[in-house]
């Protein structure tokens, strides 16, 4: 019925996007219109499958596309994560610094901030 329609690109894509959102099919219902297509005349066919291809390659597209943008954001998580964790670090580091410019031995150093000695060791350097 789309292919008789000979609608407009802009029209497809709106019919489609209906589609997608309101009219989603079982595999089994996905299935029936590709049978249906093999009953056809070729050439009526041919458009129809090439219908079918671009809707498939925009749900593809589409896709990969929320794919991309929740891969952004879970990085941005992880690298917001790993920002706080190196601030923590440099502000304990930091801590050590003073404290050892204070005169407190590096197992105090160690008791309070829990950093490892082997770490205070080397800034106390």
């Amino acid at each position: 019925m789309l292919v008789r329609l000979e609608l407009d690109e802009a029209k497809q894509r709106l019919l489609f996007g209906f589609f997608e959102t309101y009219l989603r099919l079982s595999e089994e219902e996905e299935a029936k219109p590709r049978h249906e297509v093999s009953q056809m005349e070729t050439k009526e066919a041919k458009r129809v499958m090439e219908l079918i291809v671009s809707y498939e390659q925009r749900g593809l597209e589409k896709g990969i596309q929320q794919g991309i943008e929740q891969g952004i954001k879970q990085g941005m998580k992880q690298g917001m994560k790993q920002g706080r964790q190196e601030g923590i670090e440099e502000g304990k580091l930091d801590v050590v610094k003073r404290m050892l410019a204070k005169g407190y031995d590096v197992d105090t150093i160690h008791e309070l901030t829990g950093l490892p000695v082997e770490k205070i060791e080397r800034v106390k350097g």
